[in-house]
């Protein structure tokens, strides 16, 4: 076990969680699909540690946003349960094969690397067009409701767990969109809650996984997290001013640019 520490932290650090933070607060959309490509991208992160340290960074975020959804009793937990049932033991399996062959091997960031840009384009995909997708779930499916059979909710939570661990993207955006089809008639509110959830435990045992294998810089998250939380305060109060039909669009082409840009770097 190793902790990575860099002798000086680029002001920039601060400046990105705060933006992230702001985003996060607008359009509830988690801090994988936009903090780790932005290490990657914008500060040269070797991908393992922007990951790594993003996850620990997602899992303090959305913390404070679980607490406000459990005060206001938007929380499904029998969904959270199962979904946990699925991404608790595939996040042990994916760090138990990083671990076998090792997060700075050059084949397993490359594998990080694609895993991610494949992530943040399904991400964009379905955050421009989760209005159409939530449409054509309630017409397709006008019956169906919290009689979906478990396995079906464990089975979603196994593969967020992997594509979670091995690249920080998927359980915000892609873990709504496939809840909306498997319980089209629960409130959306209560989807996101369980969601936002589930996301904690599973950041936080991939994150300390991560850090495990010495792929989290604490410094570098103490600094971002300097900027997101007061980040998320403001983008909070921001999102009641603000129209999804301005900020969803203009984030799910961020998305699917930065996920392009990853798969042809």
């Amino acid at each position: 076990m190793k902790i990575i520490e860099n002798v000086a932290i680029h002001p920039g650090y601060p400046l990105s969680g705060l933006l992230v933070g702001l985003l996060i607060g607008m359009t509830g959309v988690g801090g994988g699909s936009l903090m780790t490509p932005l290490l990657v991208l914008g500060f040269g992160m070797p991908p393992s540690v922007a990951v790594g340290t993003d996850l620990l960074f997602a899992s303090i975020t959305k913390s404070a946003g679980t607490s406000i959804h459990s005060a206001g009793k938007t929380i499904d937990w029998k969904i959270v349960a199962r979904l946990a049932t699925g991404s608790v033991p595939a996040t042990i399996l994916t760090l138990l094969v990083l671990a076998h062959f090792g997060a700075a091997n050059k084949t397993v960031t490359h594998l990080i690397s694609l895993t991610l840009g494949v992530a943040l384009l399904l991400s964009a995909t379905s955050l421009l067009l989760k209005d159409w997708i939530i449409a054509r779930a309630s017409k397709r499916w006008p019956d169906s409701g919290r009689e979906t059979p478990a396995w079906r909710t464990i089975l979603v939570g196994f593969l967020v767990g992997v594509l979670v661990s091995l690249s920080s993207v998927g359980a915000g955006a892609l873990g709504t969109i496939a809840l909306i089809h498997l319980y089209p008639r629960l409130p959306l509110v209560r989807i996101i809650g369980a969601d936002l959830a589930h996301a904690v435990p599973l950041t936080l045992l991939a994150g300390l996984g991560h850090w495990y294998l010495g792929t989290v810089d604490f410094l570098l998250l103490g600094a971002l997290l300097l900027g997101s939380i007061p980040g998320i305060i403001i983008g909070s109060y921001a999102a009641r001013y603000t129209p999804d039909a301005v900020m969803k669009p203009c984030l799910g082409l961020i998305l699917a640019f930065v996920g392009l840009k990853l798969l042809v770097k």
